[in-house]
């Protein structure tokens, strides 16, 4: 399944959540998620072990409704594969997978850290991985290498592999590259990196600034942010308005994360008003997605158990001091989200459309990503079919459901919205 390639000039970038979508990153599950046991599931943020090829055939589908539609779609390990080809880029994947990481030694056992693994060891890692053609060391990179993968063909003796179990990773598998809209964020005219918090997810933001750094497709593409500055996840950032960015504070994005991400926008002249949003630090809200996505220009779809308590501090730049003094932020006080919202989008009301029917299926559906839906267009949303209570609230309030399957896509707690990056939307009408 190649990446397709546009045009060439053709604008990349995205200021909203609900333009008309023209190009899309996915990633196919693959290999990785033949790593998932139920010794490690949890470890690597998985609710259970999905059925593989059942996900693929879901996930086909799922990318099938969008080509229907005239979208591109580019997956993430074909565009991987195509940076590998540069010798800069396959140098620079290999340095980062097995250099010495101090700051991760909150990474649970089972995983072996970078500076444990031993001189012998690494350097018989480094000239496995220097050895693999792309496609190879595409593959090692996200499906990881097991400690009994390697034992036989150490020439020298290492302690290392002799001590670790042989289900022990070497190098982590990344189940969770499913979700491509975690690792960056599309901005009207470059892309963000993002800082994934999670000890299993690090990586991921590694491999996605590569591809931007590195493929051709991108060339032309500026970046912002970094896999090295504080925690933002691409499913906390929603793009509400053009100039209007909420960000989602919880279990996956700080405080500092989301300031961080705020003085980079306006610096760069990229919003106006970003909305900080404390989010129950649960895991069926990890992110601002799993609560609220929009689905119109004016149109929320919104878990009701936590809309009247959903809270928004509104950020805006100060003028500059004299003498060019730093940029200073202002902090209103906190109002409700929806109001909040409506106010730095300059309309009377977002509105809201409930989850579920009632608050116990609400609540169900919540859990099976019935927020998490994807905008195609205005009153056009990708959804979960399981979800039949909400569908048909958005249905009533004249949105368009394209319906996919979802029994396996759906055990690492994300839906469509989860699994998509918007590379390129239409911008709305001024």
């Amino acid at each position: 399944m190649a990446a397709t390639s546009a045009a060439p000039g053709v604008p990349l970038g995205c200021d909203s959540e609900v333009g008309t979508l023209r190009t899309v990153l996915l990633h196919r599950p693959g290999p990785e998620l033949q790593r998932l046991t139920p010794r490690n599931n949890d470890r690597l943020l998985f609710d259970g072990v999905p059925w593989v090829a059942r996900a693929q055939d879901e996930h086909d589908a799922f990318a099938a409704q969008l080509r229907r539609r005239d979208i591109e779609v580019l997956y993430l390990t074909d565009l991987l594969t195509e940076t590998l080809q540069q010798d800069d880029a396959r140098r620079a994947a290999i340095t980062d997978v097995l250099g010495a990481h101090p700051e991760r030694a909150d990474m649970p056992i089972g995983s072996a850290r970078g500076t444990d693994l031993g001189d012998p060891l690494r350097a018989y890692l480094a000239a496995m991985l220097a050895d693999a053609d792309p496609a190879e060391l595409t593959v090692l990179l996200t499906a990881g290498v097991r400690n009994d993968e390697v034992r036989s063909g150490l020439a020298t003796g290492s302690l290392v592999t002799t001590m670790l179990a042989p289900e022990t990773f070497l190098i982590d598998p990344l189940p969770n590259l499913l979700f491509t809209r975690d690792s960056s964020v599309w901005l009207p005219d470059r892309v963000a990196i993002t800082s994934l918090a999670m000890p299993a997810r690090r990586r991921e933001s590694q491999l996605t600034e590569l591809i931007y750094r590195f493929h051709p497709r991108f060339a032309a593409t500026s970046r912002t942010h970094g896999h090295h500055l504080e925690h933002v996840e691409g499913g906390d950032v929603l793009l509400l308005a053009p100039g209007v960015v909420a960000v989602g504070v919880g279990e996956r994005t700080t405080p500092a994360g989301a300031e961080r991400l705020a003085r980079l926008l306006f610096a760069d002249g990229l919003a106006h008003t970003v909305l900080a949003v404390p989010v129950a630090q649960q895991r069926a809200t990890m992110h601002l997605d799993t609560v609220c996505t929009m689905v119109d220009t004016d149109k929320v779809v919104m878990y009701p158990n936590v809309a009247d308590t959903l809270q928004a501090y509104a950020v805006t730049p100060r003028e500059p001091g004299a003498g060019g003094a730093a940029l200073e932020l202002a902090i209103a006080p906190a109002e409700p989200f929806l109001v909040a919202a409506a106010k730095a989008m300059q309309i009377d009301t977002l509105h809201r459309i409930d989850t579920g029917l009632d608050p116990v299926s609400a609540e169900r559906e919540q859990w099976d990503d019935g927020n998490n839906t994807l905008a195609l267009a205005p009153r056009l949303a990708v959804a979960y079919e399981r979800n039949d209570g909400t569908n048909a609230r958005l249905e009533e309030a004249g949105i368009e459901v394209v319906r996919i399957a979802g029994s396996e896509l759906g055990s690492g707690r994300g839906g469509p919205r989860c699994m998509s990056c918007p590379v390129r939307r239409e911008p709305l009408p001024g």
